[in-house]
């Protein structure tokens, strides 16, 4: 009778010990969303330009919150507000009244219309007269070129690729973890300005995009180039489209690829629809 009871307690012992060796599973939580951000502290190297890159805004727009002018000037342990709701989209009368002027249609006034003298009819061999005549020559249509445009105007910009490899990557939305697209290449391979423009950050300030070009097209448009081995333009420099700005590297990424990125006023926009079709 004992030796039955001790049987059952080893048995229920170890029935024991082999369920608790297992680990229940792991539920997997959405976080719950982020507060939005509303002031950045400026650490060096960082420029107006990058922290507007960062958060998807405007320089424009956080100069004018803060009261910043042009060159826009910021230092290591500065507070900037990144509240830039609300703020004044209202046009400057100046501007207006000269845009409405533009659009105005000028005054009509009368042209002389020029003197037409007729010219005289070149005379034509009569049948009889054995002369031959030539008969015309016809005009011989060109055949459509169906070579494709290496740009693409969009914008008020002719845009063009800035390497030439394969697309690796590509747009996954505003939100999305990749604002732009990826192109393999291999290192040294030439980097090149996707449009004519101003280089406007030129260094390694801004996580995860390694050695990173930002080039200003115009008051909209911006264009990036990032994880290259070697920059070859700097800040203030004016650049031409299709100019060597960078070689194709690897910093801030796991291989030899360039990342390319269009920004319209600070949001990320899909280079597809504004580079030429390959």
């Amino acid at each position: 009778m004992k030796l039955g009871l001790f049987n059952i307690l080893i048995t229920l012992l170890l029935l024991a010990c082999s369920t608790g060796g297992h680990i229940a599973p792991v539920q997997e939580r959405k976080q719950p969303p982020s507060q939005r951000i509303e002031n950045h502290l400026v650490s060096k190297g960082e420029t107006l330009y990058t922290i507007a890159w960062r958060y998807g805004l405007t320089v424009k727009a956080i100069a004018q919150r803060n009261g910043l002018s042009s060159p826009y000037t910021i230092y290591p342990g500065q507070k900037l507000s990144l509240w830039t709701d609300n703020l004044s989209s209202k046009v400057p009368k100046s501007v207006a009244r000269s845009s409405t002027l533009s659009s105005k249609t000028p005054s009509k006034t009368k042209v002389k219309q020029p003197v037409i003298t007729p010219k005289k009819k070149k005379a034509t061999p009569k049948a009889n007269s054995g002369a031959a005549v030539k008969p015309r020559s016809k005009t011989k249509t060109q055949p459509k070129s169906t070579k494709k445009s290496n740009t693409a105007t969009v914008g008020r910009v002719s845009w063009q690729w800035p390497a030439k490899g394969r697309l690796l990557t590509r747009f996954s939305g505003p939100n999305g973890l990749n604002k732009g697209i990826d192109i393999a290449g291999n290192l040294g391979e030439p980097v090149v300005s996707a449009a004519a423009g101003r280089v406007v950050y030129a260094g390694n300030g801004l996580r995860g995009y390694g050695l990173l070009l930002i080039i200003k097209h115009n008051e909209q448009y911006l264009s990036a180039y990032a994880h290259n081995n070697k920059l070859r333009v700097k800040e203030g420099d004016i650049v031409k489209a299709g100019q060597r700005i960078a070689d194709i590297g690897s910093s801030g990424a796991n291989r030899m690829k360039l990342h390319f990125e269009i920004r319209k006023d600070g949001k990320s926009v899909n280079p597809l629809s504004y580079l030429p079709k390959r």
